[in-house]
């Protein structure tokens, strides 16, 4: 079979399912479900660079990383809140526009770091210290976080979701700074994931 076949790409195999099943809850309803898929792609997203840093790769086993990560993000991260985002809108024609909106920012944003991340390897071998834009991987943690204690506490973040989307994704495509998490950063990413996960797990009906 094409392709490379190892430990490395593994959990963004992972990843992908998540994100596939999470957009099947979507469209049978069910939001709750759906949102816990996406947080696990967020999780499976969050380790899989990590761990393919720990094999030694050839130029094109790199170049394979990047393109089979960025088709998982697209799927996980880019159509799966497109859809959550339609659905919370009622299917209504603006939730329609601006889930469309959302999902060509993310694959715009997803084809531009692949082109920028290839020509970073070419000139460098350290590890990425930033990113320019928002990551489309923080719909992960923004989504579920802000819908789940909306639910909690009684603010309908769930109905206006489609609006949260359209901020993410002008995020996507502005190019500002932003530090990639280390140490601290990643442990506090956790804990927000894990209060998320709390939230949507208690705060939503099934």
């Amino acid at each position: 079979m094409i392709g490379f076949y190892n430990y490395t790409v593994v959990l963004t195999y992972i990843g992908t399912i998540f994100g596939f099943l999470g957009i099947q809850y979507i469209v049978l309803g069910n939001l709750k479900l759906s949102l816990l898929c996406l947080l696990a792609a967020g999780f499976c997203d969050m380790f899989d660079g990590k761990i393919a840093s720990t094999r030694k790769r050839t130029r094109q086993e790199k170049r394979f990383g990047i393109q089979i990560d960025s088709l998982s993000d697209l799927v996980c991260f880019g159509v799966l809140p497109a859809q959550i985002g339609f659905h919370c809108a009622q299917q209504k024609t603006a939730g329609l526009l601006i889930s469309i909106a959302y999902l060509l920012c993310a694959l715009i944003r997803l084809a531009w770091f692949d082109v920028d991340e290839e020509e970073r390897q070419t000139h460098s071998k350290e590890p990425r210290e930033y990113y320019l834009g928002l990551p489309v991987t923080a719909t992960a943690l923004i989504l579920p976080f802000l819908i789940g204690i909306g639910s909690m506490i009684n603010i309908p973040f769930a109905e206006v979701s489609h609006l949260l989307l359209l901020l993410i994704a002008i995020g996507f495509l502005t190019p500002f700074q932003l530090r990639k998490p280390h140490g601290t950063g990643i442990l506090l990413l956790m804990l927000v994931g894990l209060t998320a996960f709390a939230a949507v797990l208690w705060g939503l009906s099934a």
